[in-house]
């Protein structure tokens, strides 16, 4: 396991973006090079391009909105044959699509009511249940919801599958990650995150403050 810590990984899950940072592990001479890793994304339908952020978004979309083809990723033959079990199931065969960053950004200006967003200042909102779905907030009956929880880990879900595409010898629940968070964040808050990385298969990570 120790040989697979090729990469020393810093994750931002922002309120409005996420990144993701790398530099070789133990690497001689000096300071490493550091690299902000570009997340491929939808950015339209059908259109798949890597960005520095990932706006920390995920569009709820109705039934028959979407051309299930237009919102193919990557990595979504290998997550349909069970290759990314342990990430958490948006949807079920037959639901509709979730789609997350940049297009959904777009497709949330449209219908704003079917946008789930600040998904993290939820983590922090103790008067609520966390873990209950009541995003997006306010959303009519007919629109599924999630938990703050679970936007969370779908966010970090896309950040592990992107990764791994580009570095599969090398993946990311096996790098040394550290996953900042607000130095505002409770012991509840914390430990929801937490739960929201494990959820997307990152189970051993530190928590920063940011």
């Amino acid at each position: 396991m120790t040989e697979m810590k090729r990469y020393s990984v810093g994750i931002d899950l922002g309120t409005s973006n996420s990144v993701l940072a790398y530099a070789e592990a133990g690497s001689p001479g000096g300071s490493p090079l550091i690299h902000v890793f570009e997340i491929e994304q939808l950015v339209s339908p059908g259109e798949v391009a890597a960005r520095p952020l990932l706006p920390s978004v995920r569009y709820q979309a109705a039934q028959g909105e979407l051309n299930p083809g237009d919102l193919q990723l990557p990595w979504s033959g290998a997550a349909r044959n069970g290759a990314r079990k342990d990430a958490p199931q948006d949807t079920q065969q037959d639901a509709p699509p979730v789609v997350i960053g940049r297009l959904a950004r777009v497709l949330g200006a449209q219908v704003p009511g079917r946008l789930v967003s600040s998904a993290k200042s939820w983590l922090s909102h103790a008067s609520v249940d966390r873990t209950a779905p009541i995003l997006p907030w306010g959303a009519a009956d007919d629109v599924r919801k999630v938990s703050p929880v679970e936007a969370s880990a779908s966010y970090l879900a896309h950040v592990r599958a992107a990764w791994n595409q580009r570095f599969p010898d090398a993946p990311l629940e096996r790098q040394d990650v550290v996953l900042t968070v607000p130095a505002s964040f409770d012991e509840g808050a914390r430990a929801l995150t937490v739960q929201a990385a494990r959820m997307a298969g990152l189970h051993t990570l530190k928590l920063l403050e940011e």
